[in-house]
């Protein structure tokens, strides 16, 4: 005589022959990810770091991309359409984004990783350097008065983490435990990699802690850290610098002895080549401002990114 947990084995097995599936209980079905866009990759990839298997990130502006001459697709406002939660920079760094997110008629809440964040200036008035290794900024641009390339301070970076944490917290509460301890696990490895830049850029002679990049973005990791960045450009990779403003520089180049100037993986090396011809200057490498690598790149990650650009420092600025 067949057992009742035959018969519902038995059972169990018909339902799978026949096609039909059963019909599980709300405790063994998986919960779908969250659907979060963020704007650009680095944001991407700090969403990736808290939400872990909870959520699914599309990026809009990939790798190596240039989210200053982001032109939105069609294809990109179906992926803010879907989403529950959009991530931003803010600072006026997308400045497509508000058009982008009425034209997908998105009602997914922001989140604006900056908040908190004192911006520093990048107006063309402003007669203040950055303090502690700052520069002046060369050119007007169209992100209006705040500097938007806030992460390249690591610890600004924390800033982002914790915006970000919060904001998944309150669009998926039952995920409230995962996202706090990932969090927490990620921000101590950020606190473990700004010790570690600090600890490189001080062992760079200080009259040797001078460069010239392609554009503007990296304002707050020499007021942070430091160093003293010259950029040719604005802060925005559209702005071009003018004649007058290259012959500046290389004359400043030659005059201060500066040693090094860095390619950025959005821009035009043209420039940062006629500057370093002219003036002996040394090509540093290629360093990442705006953009990660692909996936087999140097900088996948943000972390891999902090890590990659101060060893081009260091690497091109000790004797």
């Amino acid at each position: 005589m067949p057992t009742k947990r035959n018969v519902i084995s038995f059972g169990f097995a018909v339902l799978l022959m026949g096609g039909i599936s059963p019909v599980l209980s709300p405790a063994w079905a998986a919960e779908p990810p969250l659907p979060v866009v963020a704007s650009f990759s680095i944001l991407g990839d700090f969403v990736r770091n808290i939400g872990g298997d909870r959520v699914s990130v599309e990026v809009l502006v990939g790798p190596d991309g240039d989210a200053h001459v982001f032109s939105p697709s069609p294809a990109d406002a179906r992926k803010v359409a879907a989403a529950k939660l959009v991530v931003v920079n803010g600072l006026g760094f997308e400045g497509w984004m508000p058009r982008l997110v009425r034209s997908a008629g998105s009602k997914a809440p922001q989140v604006v990783a900056t908040k908190g964040i004192i911006p520093l200036s990048n107006g063309e008035d402003d007669d203040d350097d950055h303090g502690k290794g700052g520069h002046k900024h060369a050119h007007g641009h169209d992100h209006g008065p705040d500097d938007p390339h806030a992460w390249q301070s690591v610890a600004n970076a924390q800033i982002y983490v914790r915006n970000i944490r919060d904001g998944l917290i309150a669009a998926d509460p039952a995920g409230r435990s995962t996202y706090e301890a990932n969090a927490a696990r990620y921000l101590d490895e950020l606190t473990a990699l700004d010790t570690k830049v600090k600890a490189a850029i001080a062992s760079i002679p200080k009259e040797r802690r001078r460069i010239v990049t392609s554009h503007d973005a990296f304002a707050y990791f020499a007021n942070a850290y430091g160093l003293d960045v010259l950029p040719p450009q604005g802060v925005s990779s559209e702005t071009e610098a003018s004649a007058k403003d290259v012959a500046a520089i290389i004359r400043q180049i030659k005059a201060e002895k500066i040693p090094a100037v860095f390619l950025e993986n959005i821009t035009d090396p043209r420039l940062i080549n006629q500057i370093a011809k002219e003036t002996g200057a040394r090509i540093g490498g290629t360093v990442y401002s705006d953009a990660l690598s692909g996936a087999n790149g140097s900088a996948p990650t943000y972390i891999a990114m902090i890590e990659h650009n101060v060893k081009a420092f260091t690497d091109a600025l000790t004797p």
